[in-house]
């Protein structure tokens, strides 16, 4: 069974609070550097998977893209993508990404942003994303780093007084099913390791251009805590093109 946590009342109130939820893509810490991976999206065909707000989707649009296509399981926030981020080149549908129709060819770009860690099978959607693109077309996405979510509870060791003292990693090689917690409540998240995304690429025909293991903005810096992201990688950035 798919879980959709965003449907919750009390959850999705928490998340519509974050920072990339009010200020949209200048509120997510990493957004300086997947946007330097995007590609030219001039009159392009585009899909964004788990597309949440849609922030990413009115930017490719914002970008010169022809149409766009953003899938989310969250009636919640396909309904706000709707409210903040409308546009009659953007057709906003809410469904699982693995329920989506992925027809041969019809697709020039498919990105996704922090969304593949949340299902089970990353072949899976390798190969359905590399069915829908055309012939060198691209796939940019981010999940949360292995070493993040490795572990399971995503969380620090604190000493007695409060402070931060390391970040765990265990059951590294042991992927699938972990219990993380995340705005308050428990949320499934799927663990794989960086050979499980690499290989999946190469596996499934993509050729890979880029690997990013981004470092938070200088500018955000002084956010209390921010500080701390530098000392071991939350998310992963990848950049690939359909052979």
């Amino acid at each position: 069974m798919k879980e959709n946590k965003y449907d919750n009342e009390k959850f999705f109130e928490q998340y519509s609070r974050m920072s990339r939820s009010v200020n949209g893509l200048k509120g997510a810490g990493e957004w300086h550097v997947l946007r330097r991976m995007m590609p030219d999206f001039t009159g392009k065909r585009v899909l964004d998977l788990g597309c949440g707000f849609g922030w990413h989707c009115v930017y490719a649009v914002e970008q010169g893209a022809d149409i766009v296509t953003g899938i989310d399981i969250s009636e919640k926030m396909i309904k706000e993508a709707k409210m903040k981020n409308a546009s009659p080149h953007i057709e906003y549908k809410c469904m699982a990404i693995e329920d989506f129709e992925f027809q041969p060819e019809t697709f020039d770009i498919v990105i996704s942003s922090l969304a593949f860690h949340y299902l089970e099978s990353f072949t899976d959607i390798c190969e359905k994303v590399n069915k829908c693109l055309i012939s060198g077309g691209s796939f940019i996405f981010s999940v949360e780093h292995p070493v993040f979510t490795a572990y399971g509870t995503q969380e620090w060791y604190y000493d007695e007084d409060n402070k931060r003292l390391h970040w765990p990693v265990d059951r590294y090689f042991t992927e699938g099913k972990r219990i993380a917690n995340f705005l308050g409540e428990d949320v499934v998240k799927y663990h794989k390791t960086l050979t499980t995304y690499l290989n999946g690429l190469l596996n499934s025909g993509f050729e890979i251009k880029e690997i990013v293991e981004p470092e938070p903005d200088e500018t955000m810096l002084g956010i209390p805590g921010m500080s701390d992201e530098l000392r071991r990688p939350i998310f992963l950035m990848i950049s690939c093109k359909k052979k």
